[in-house]
This record gives C-alpha cells, structure tokens and sequence, in this order.
C-alpha cells in the first residue's frame, strides 16, 4: 500500500482550518493542524511533512517569518502560502522567502488540490546532464543555474523548469499552457497567475542586469526567448559542445 502524504495545516481561523482538514482528508493525505506560528516550527523541526500550507495571517508571527525560518533550518519540504493579498509586490516577497507556491483567499479547493498535488511531484533529477547553451546563456542542470555573459545566476527550481523550457524552444513563442504542463505538471488557466509572478522573477535575475531582455512578451499568447544564436548545444565535462539540438533561426 503506498504512503499517504503527509500535510501540515498553519492556519488560525478554525473555519477554514476545519475545512481544509476535511478536504485533505478525504483526498488520502494525512494532516496535522497548527494554530500558531510557533506551534509549526516546533512540530516541522520533530516531524517530517511532504507539504506545508502555511496562512500568511497568523497570530504570533507572521506566516512569511515562519516560512523563512522554515528555509533557515533547512526544512525543503514545498510550502504554499495561503493569503488575502494578490499585490504583485506581495507575491514576489513570498517566493523570496522561500515559498514554493502560493494561494489568493477566497480560494478554490479543486484548485489547491491540484496545486498540492503539483507540488508533490518529484522534481527530476539533474546530476548527470551536461550544460546546454543557447545563444550566451548556458543551463547548468546540476547546479540549477544559468549563466550569461560569464555570469553565473542561481536559479530556484520552478524558475530553472521556466528556463529550461524556454530553452529547449529557443526563438519560439510559448504559451503558459505549455509552461504550465512542463514546471508544474498541470494544465489549465489557474496557473497562469503564478507563471507571470515566476517569469517576473526569472526576468529579474536573467534580464535586468542586462542591456538586452532574452525573454521578451507575446501580447495575447505567451512568452519567447530571443537570442543571437537560438540553437541549442549541449556541453560535454571537457567544455566542448556537440549535439545541436535545434536548428539556427533563418
């Protein structure tokens, strides 16, 4: 019998708490609820959960404290953020804490399980995938980064899956269906929200340190990376490149 997953609830309004119990229950996952803070530090650090939902307005300390403090202990296990504010502003600060993903109260509950279930999938495994460079960026796999212009910029793991898929269709416009289906495994126009916040950040660490934006707006469609050179090669360990993987733009 496979292991049901196991979810910890931070949430303060018993309401919602009550509901989300009942949800996830009946969906097969194990839940542990926690009215504080405080009390979700304390049972993260003696226990293992494949999932935190983690309210953003908690009454001791904030859920974007506990979500760093969480980071700071080297707890990795995916965190979506429940809150009230859908500012952009506020989205950015969420993932700069450290959170995996996030939810806009009022929210669905189809969605959030589908987000769940997203966020429990297995990220692939990358340690032995050579360098692949398009144009003068270069996708490191097993270090989740990419590189442009000599520069080397750490990327987070959703952020590496946009990149990656960016480059693997280099010169070509990408919609967020297919974005969607590649970094989250999910379809449908819920994500869409959260790849414009993604690409936001993508955008700020790939583009703005830059004269030239790669990854440029498709009004009404998606998103395309645009490079001098959109071919594809991967880099073997000596740093010689082989195995073009898609064909020079006319």
């Amino acid at each position: 019998m496979k292991d049901r997953h196991h979810i910890l609830v931070v949430e303060d309004e018993l309401g919602i708490a009550l509901t989300l119990y009942s949800t996830l229950s009946r969906a097969d996952y194990k839940v542990v609820h926690a009215k504080t803070g405080r009390t979700a530090l304390r049972k993260a650090a003696n226990h293992y959960f494949d999932l935190i939902l983690l309210d953003l307005g908690l009454p001791d300390i904030s859920g974007l404290e506990v979500c760093r403090r969480l980071r700071a202990e080297s707890i990795t296990a995916p965190i979506i953020i429940l809150t009230g504010d859908g500012t952009l502003r506020s989205k950015l600060g969420l993932f700069d804490a450290g959170a995996t993903d996030y939810m806009t109260k009022p929210f669905n509950l189809e969605e959030l399980l589908a987000r769940i279930k997203a966020g429990l999938r297995p990220q692939p495994d990358y340690p032995n995938q050579p360098p692949v460079q398009v144009g003068e960026l270069i996708l490191h796999p097993a270090r989740r980064s990419v590189e442009r212009a000599g520069m080397l910029i750490e990327l987070r793991k959703k952020e590496f899956a946009l990149m990656e898929y960016f480059m693997q269709h280099p010169g070509e416009v990408v919609d967020r269906t297919s974005l969607a289906e590649h970094a989250w495994g999910s379809k449908g126009g819920a994500w869409t929200n959260t790849i414009d916040v993604h690409i936001k950040h993508l955008r700020d660490k790939v583009d703005r340190p830059f004269a030239q934006p790669v990854i440029t707006t498709v009004h009404g469609y998606g998103y395309k990376l645009v490079t001098s050179r959109p071919v594809a090669k991967r880099i073997n360990q000596e740093g010689r490149r082989y195995e073009g993987i898609a064909q020079d733009s006319p």
